[in-house]
């Protein structure tokens, strides 16, 4: 069974994690230093937009390290674990890896610099949120665009999560002994632990349980670096005939040359779903203590290259170790009685446990929002109702669909290619545009390359979503 996540990250995060702690940030986000950047002046807001400095010190309260570690934590989710099938679609020998390590670094340079585009723009036009970024560059008659797209983006974070918790706790049931169907764990894991967790009205309670997502990653790298190189997995190794014949080590002639193969597009769609945390980088620049954009970058650019590392550690590890028969989630692949992947899959089942009901909570209050339900009828009860509706949706959804990097794939062409690359590129365009004359030449430029970044994501998409469709026809 072909399982991943999407997270991200989604969101996600991963998705994957979302990188908020209460219960509208996703949503309507919160700054702390809102009122200090509708007193800015437009001079210095066009200096920060610029790359510059403002003259007094400004943001909110978090230091370069409490957010670096936080957007990595938003960042790298379980998502990544679906990376190893990504270069198996367009390759089956070891040297796969190297375009694939590639696209990881390109792909996520990018992802990178439109992330820092966005905290521009609030600086420049005094935003506070993606929506409202948006609102004032491109227009508030639009503005539901960008939050329709994240509100279906993290409702496939959940869905993704539904059918990993499913995989993943059937598995652990299975090495102690006790084998339900999935569809049976699916229900017991939504009943018992997501739906109370769901219906939470204070989410800030699940702060400390986020830190074991970076945890539970840290230790899955090393573990999945150990059983590599001890050749466990390989043929003849201790644990190579403990898993079914699809998900064995599976080795053939297609390497590097691979990659100029359509199939290619797959793993270019996982890593556009995989650095998903865009929504939230309004949060990041305005939290940010002396949130100059050269502070605000140093954020940006640590955090991502520090993901872009994990990325290629573990998406290298798995396809090494079982190369075309990389599986959607790469734990998969792994023997319930190798004790060590045990602890790994426990890592990820806490971790998407705790992130589960953050990213509920964006898709839910993005429905209220899209469904203009005014605030007087936004009652405990009327939550309730729609968080069980909602959930026993998803939840029906992650027991029909198998394949879920289908979902990583086509989710990450359209929509997460769209809050990536497309929607920052139209917001930062129009911000300088707006600026007419007092736009600086390297401004002006750059509002015209940015766009080369937009088609790109759109490039991708297209391509993308076409060969996730082709793929769910094999």
């Amino acid at each position: 069974m072909k399982i991943s996540l999407a997270f991200s990250c989604l969101f996600l995060n991963s998705a994957t994690s979302f990188g908020y702690h209460n219960r509208h940030q996703l949503t309507r986000p919160t700054p702390t230093n809102s009122e200090t950047l509708l007193e800015r002046k437009s001079s210095s807001l066009r200096a920060v937009a610029a790359g510059g400095a403002v003259a007094e010190e400004s943001g909110g309260t978090a230091t370069i390290p409490n957010e670096i570690f936080n957007l990595v934590k938003n960042i790298v989710g379980a998502g990544v674990l679906s990376l190893p099938a990504g270069i198996a679609a367009f390759g089956n020998a070891p040297s796969a890896i190297l375009p694939a390590t590639l696209l990881i670094a390109t792909i996520g340079s990018a992802s990178g610099y439109c992330f820092a585009a966005i905290g521009r723009v609030c600086a420049l036009r005094n935003a506070v949120s993606y929506r409202d970024a948006w609102s004032k560059t491109v227009g508030e008659s639009s503005a539901w665009l960008p939050a329709a797209v994240c509100t279906f983006k993290t409702s496939s974070a959940n869905l993704a999560y539904s059918m990993i918790l499913a995989d993943t706790f059937k598995a652990l049931l299975s090495s102690v002994g006790v084998n339900l169907s999935r569809d049976t764990v699916l229900l017991g894991t939504t009943l018992s632990i997501l739906l109370p967790l769901c219906l939470l009205k204070n989410l800030s309670s699940l702060a400390p349980f986020s830190l074991l997502g970076i945890i539970g990653m840290m230790y899955t790298t090393f573990a999945m670096a150990f059983r590599y190189f001890g050749g466990s997995y390989a043929a003849g190794g201790k644990f190579f005939t403990d898993v079914a014949p699809s998900l064995q080590a599976s080795f053939g002639e297609v390497g590097a040359s691979g990659v100029v193969s359509a199939n290619a597009f797959i793993l270019i769609c996982m890593l556009s779903t995989a650095y998903m945390a865009h929504f939230n980088a309004p949060k990041y620049y305005l939290e940010l203590k002396n949130n100059t954009i050269e502070r605000y970058n140093k954020v940006v650019a640590t955090s991502f290259g520090i993901s872009i590392a994990i990325f290629a550690l573990v998406s290298s590890f798995g396809f090494l170790t079982f190369g075309a028969a990389s599986n959607g989630l790469i734990l998969n692949n792994y023997s319930n009685k190798d004790s060590i992947m045990a602890f790994s899959r426990i890592a990820v089942a806490i971790s998407i446990v705790f992130s589960y009901p953050l990213a509920f909570v964006g898709f839910r209050d993005g429905v209220i929002d899209l469904l203009k339900i005014p605030a007087e009828k936004r009652t405990d009860t009327k939550l309730n109702q729609l968080t069980i509706i909602l959930l026993g949706i998803i939840t029906a959804l992650a027991s029909k669909v198998k394949d879920l990097s289908f979902l990583l794939s086509f989710a990450g062409a359209t929509l997460g290619n769209a809050l990536i690359y497309v929607f920052p590129a139209v917001m930062f365009r129009k911000a300088i545009k707006d600026l007419g004359e007092s736009a600086t030449a390297s401004q002006k430029l750059e509002a015209k390359g940015i766009l080369g970044v937009a088609g790109l994501g759109i490039g991708m998409g297209v391509v993308g979503a076409k060969m996730a469709l082709k793929s769910l026809s094999k």
